[in-house]
């Protein structure tokens, strides 16, 4: 399996959508304390986003924790694939990644940012999402999808 996540790596990296040198130096050059408030965001602000119809969640988790527990609303793409599925992201809209904690996701927003898409980390993952829709919280949350959709 080791193996096979490496091929994948080299072959997504090679592929069209990786960030040039170029680009990820120029992102981060660019970089200011402005920069780093902007490319966070918590599970309520995403949740309201979300249900206005503005953002698209990205889910970037390793097949062991999708196999593990899924949850149906959001892009999944195991972290490794990332590149392959680079064009299916809506770029219209605010991308926040997503793995259970923040780690990968922030590999993947500054990634996105290199390539000029507005994007964000989830600061409390998968777990923190996960407890703000609970309940009411979930039932509202739910609903509010529902009428998007239509």
């Amino acid at each position: 399996m080791k193996k096979l996540i490496s091929i994948v790596l080299f072959f997504g990296m090679c592929s069209q959508g990786y960030a040039s040198d170029e680009q990820l130096e120029k992102y981060i050059s660019d970089y200011t304390y402005e920069s780093r408030k902007e490319m966070k965001m918590n599970s309520k602000g995403l949740i309201q986003l979300l249900k206005e119809g503005k953002a698209q969640l990205i889910d970037i988790r390793f097949p062991e924790e999708y196999a593990a527990w899924q949850v149906g609303f959001f892009f999944f793409f195991f972290f490794f694939f990332f590149f392959f599925f680079f064009g299916e992201i809506d770029k219209s809209k605010i991308v926040v990644t997503a793995c259970p904690h923040k780690d990968r996701a922030a590999i993947a927003m500054v990634y996105l940012r290199s390539k000029g898409i507005q994007s964000k980390y989830l600061t409390d993952g998968l777990i923190g999402l996960a407890e703000n829709l609970r309940g009411d919280n979930a039932y509202d949350f739910t609903t509010a999808l529902e009428w998007l959709k239509k």
